[in-house]
């Protein structure tokens, strides 16, 4: 790399350095010591923050601004995702659809299954919101199936992870696509050709294979949350069943469409883009289950409540996790983690999609966010592709998507989701996420080279 043209300073090189070293201490306190994630992300990012040399108050300041935006996000969306899926489990709902899914896809064909059922739900939702809809649907199909729970979850999750990293309209592909002036079309078909192959590798093939090697049971606390008790008087069928899991789904694709299709002042579309917020959604969602499931299945007010309050608890470690990751994400952004790689890449002489994809894993790694990863990447870019045909500038928007997807670790939310929901230790989801994530960035990054080569 060349450093001339670019202002590197000593402090950009102590950052990356007490990056790394939040990040070991962080894996160090969870696996040796075993402390919670929680507290272990706490110190972490305070050995990092402090070792950088922000002043304690901002670091703390900065933590606690981080924890909160996240869970501002995400916090109230998983809630109403273990409320659904409680719902879905003790009306008998997550059963129904379960059993006809082993109709359709029995013994061999059930991964493949699972990978397609995640891609139709996830195809407008937010990763979080697709997981916490499909963990009720994993555990009660294993659980049916008789299968490993990794042979069922693994498709699933890359299914969801592979269509919010490649496909618009996810807002990581459509910030790059309108950063960099992309070709929206384009930009769809083309990732959809890759993500088919990237869901095909990192899902069913990658779930045999790991399941044969890795034996997880479905969690005791998850087993007692998503179990069906005394079944309802009236229980539900399929396409009511399926219907409640759909309506957020329609909601949000509803939502994108509004922007898309209609006038932004439209009374239509302000309507759609309220009805299709993640939380609205899902509100939406519950207080539907609670009424055609609960209340129309012959639950009583009583057992409705309780079922609710009971899918609470089970989450609070979950939560706080993730809001810790949100702490360290915004403690290495206030220090300026961006800058520094920014320069980085200013310093490198690579081919434009190399480029992108190796920028965009780099603000990943040191961030844990892949909108700060796909934005300050496209940023950068914009200026360097702006004079490149739409088909190559479709590619770049998806080599970004692609590389903001590697090797997730101890500074993403979905690593603590995952570890979180399915009780895995430390090394186990790094092999379940953060490998399942690198199989779909490198496939992600093959087929827009391929494509490149092609098109060119």
């Amino acid at each position: 790399m060349d450093f001339t043209t670019v202002h590197w300073a000593t402090h950009d090189s102590r950052l990356l350095l007490c990056a790394l070293a939040g990040i070991v201490c962080i894996v160090a306190l969870i696996s040796l010591l075993r402390l919670p994630p929680f507290l272990s992300i706490l110190v972490g990012s305070f050995v990092a923050g402090l070792g950088i040399g922000l002043p304690p108050e901002q670091l703390a300041k900065s933590f606690s601004t981080g924890a909160g935006h996240l869970l501002g996000d995400a916090g109230l969306i998983i809630a109403l995702g273990a409320m659904l899926g409680a719902m879905l489990a003790d009306t008998s709902a997550a059963d129904r659809i379960a059993s006809t899914l082993l109709g359709i896809g029995k013994g061999k064909a059930l991964p493949w299954v699972m990978a397609l059922v995640a891609m139709v739900i996830g195809l407008p939702l937010f990763f979080e919101v697709g997981l916490v809809m499909m963990v009720p649907i994993i555990f009660v199909m294993a659980r049916r199936a008789q299968q490993p729970l990794l042979r069922i979850a693994v498709p699933a999750l890359a299914g969801m992870t592979t269509l919010h990293a490649l496909m618009p309209p996810h807002p990581g592909p459509l910030i790059a696509v309108s950063t960099l002036h992309a070709d929206l079309g384009l930009t769809m078909l083309f990732g959809f050709l890759i993500a088919v192959p990237a869901v095909i590798l990192a899902g069913p093939l990658y779930g045999i294979w790991l399941s044969r090697r890795m034996d997880i049971a479905v969690p005791a606390k998850m087993e007692a949350l998503f179990s069906a008790r005394e079944a309802p008087a009236h229980p539900p069928g399929f396409a009511a069943s399926l219907s409640i899991i759909l309506l957020p789904v329609v909601l949000m694709l509803g939502a994108t469409l509004a922007k898309i299709a209609l006038p932004p002042d439209a009374p239509a579309a302000t309507a759609l883009r309220f009805l299709g917020e993640p939380m609205v959604a899902l509100a939406l969602a519950v207080l539907a289950a609670v009424a055609l499931l609960g209340w129309g299945g012959g639950l009583g007010r009583a057992r409705v409540n309780q079922v609710l309050l009971k899918s609470l608890p089970p989450i609070a470690a979950l939560l706080l996790t993730i809001g810790a990751g949100g702490g360290l994400k915004q403690v290495l952004l206030d220090a300026g983690i961006s800058d520094t790689i920014a320069k980085v890449a200013q310093g490198a002489h690579l081919p434009y999609l190399l480029l992108a994809w190796l920028i965009a894993v780099a603000l990943r790694q040191a961030t844990g966010s892949a909108t700060v990863a796909t934005t300050t990447t496209a940023g950068i870019l914009a200026p360097l592709v702006a004079h490149l045909p739409p088909t190559q500038g479709a590619l770049i928007a998806l080599a970004i998507g692609a590389g903001s997807v590697f090797f997730c670790h101890v500074n993403d939310a979905g690593f603590w989701m995952v570890r979180e929901y399915f009780d895995l230790k430390l090394k186990q989801t790094v092999m379940v996420w953060s490998v399942l994530q690198t199989i779909v960035s490198l496939v992600g990054l093959a087929g827009t080279a391929l494509l490149w080569r092609l098109l060119a």
